[in-house]
């Protein structure tokens, strides 16, 4: 099977008439439905072209064939080929500049988590909406894969149509692993779309959207960790960190000793412009280094630009820290284990706002310092 057996692609549309208007493509699980998906856009927000894209496998289940099969050679091979047979529909109608953001529901989901994993950068943003990732398909799930695209994640409590397991599993990757992201959450429904599950995804399509027009692509900034041994960050060792799957975003396991909190504070605490206070962004107790004005790095090197946070460390219960990186940096750290993206990143927040995982013992101190210093030195420099 190739993209040359199937047609022209059927196409549903509401929403605005302007071809440079960002594009939010709707994916439903059976492949006849484009019209029931399409009147998702009558709870999402006004301003981008809704386009619903008919499944061209219809009489084999739509995008659901590749949820509900055992994915095996002829499955990932005919997911290959509907692939791309949407992206000669896509690069047409959105050229390089446009953006898109991929809603997927049940097996729609399915087809937009394929269509990340085989090319993360040609999309904006992704909603997985109960259903799963491809896994199995050949498609990469590697550590860092989805660095940097912010994905949605909805699922039911008590679904029974997509395996549990399946969500689980998908739960787990993009949440942790993938490097994206993920604002999560799940609500006692089965295999419908929950009231305040809608609500979130549509404050996340209207922010995630206003956020790139407001901002643009990310700014760069350095390529390398000038504070680490020869520029690079190791591995980090052993399981990570249970986290929060809600905002605020917590560390809730291995959390790193009260000394070693305290000494990392009055490190950071000590590099050259810093002040130290309340955070403006996170939690009662939660403590904020600032740069005092002139601030020479741009906007992307703070978690709050207007009073020059660029990293906080949390309270003793977390001993985690939030730090502003540059986008390589982010995904090198999410990579290697060292901590994962904030659910809020590109959305409201710089695009390469992690959390770093408080230290365990004298020699990860050096690290998570090393880190921090990196972030400080993008928010210090005016070349940036």
């Amino acid at each position: 099977m190739t993209a040359d057996t199937f047609g022209a692609p059927v196409v549903a549309t509401i929403g605005s008439a302007d071809p440079g208007a960002a594009l939010v493509v709707l994916l439903h699980g059976r492949g006849s439905h484009e019209r029931e998906i399409l009147a998702l856009a009558d709870h999402l927000p006004v301003g981008p072209t809704y386009a619903a894209v008919r499944a061209p496998i219809a009489d084999n289940g739509g995008y659901a064939w590749f949820a509900n099969r055992g994915i095996g050679r002829p499955v990932a091979a005919s997911l290959r080929a509907t692939m791309d047979w949407f992206r000669g529909w896509l690069d047409e109608v959105a050229p390089a500049g446009r953006p898109v953001l991929l809603i997927g529901f049940s097996g729609g989901a399915a087809f937009a988590g394929g269509l990340v994993l085989d090319d993360p950068t040609r999309f904006a943003g992704a909603a997985i909406l109960y259903g799963t990732l491809p896994f199995d398909a050949g498609l990469p799930t590697t550590p860092g894969r989805l660095a940097g695209l912010p994905i949605i994640v909805a699922q039911g409590e008590h679904d029974t149509v997509i395996p549990r397991e399946l969500l689980d599993r998908t739960w787990t990757y993009l949440l942790g692993p993938s490097g994206a992201p993920a604002l999560a959450r799940r609500d006692p429904v089965g295999h419908t779309i929950a009231a305040p599950a809608l609500a979130t995804l549509s404050t996340w399509v209207r922010e995630r959207l206003a956020f790139l027009a407001h901002r643009g692509a990310p700014t760069p900034g350095p390529q390398t960790w000038s504070a680490l041994p020869d520029g690079r960050l190791p591995e980090r060792t052993g399981p990570h960190p249970s986290v929060s799957s809600t905002i605020p975003q917590e560390q809730l396991s291995d959390t790193a000793p009260g000394e070693l909190q305290e000494r990392l504070y009055a490190r950071i605490a000590a590099f050259p412009g810093v002040t130290s206070r309340q955070s403006a962004i996170s939690v009662p107790g939660a403590r904020g280094f600032m740069l005092d004005p002139p601030r020479h790095g741009p906007d992307d090197a703070f978690l709050v630009p207007a009073v020059g946070e660029f990293a906080h460390l949390h309270p003793g219960h977390d001993g985690s820290l939030h730090v502003a990186l540059p986008p390589v940096l982010a995904t090198d750290l999410i990579a290697k284990g060292w901590g994962v993206a904030h659910p809020l990143a590109g959305v409201r927040l710089t695009p390469g706002m992690v959390m770093l995982f408080g230290p365990r013992d004298a020699d990860e101190l050096e690290v998570v310092t090393g880190i921090v210093a990196a972030s400080h030195a993008w928010a210090t420099d005016p070349t940036a």
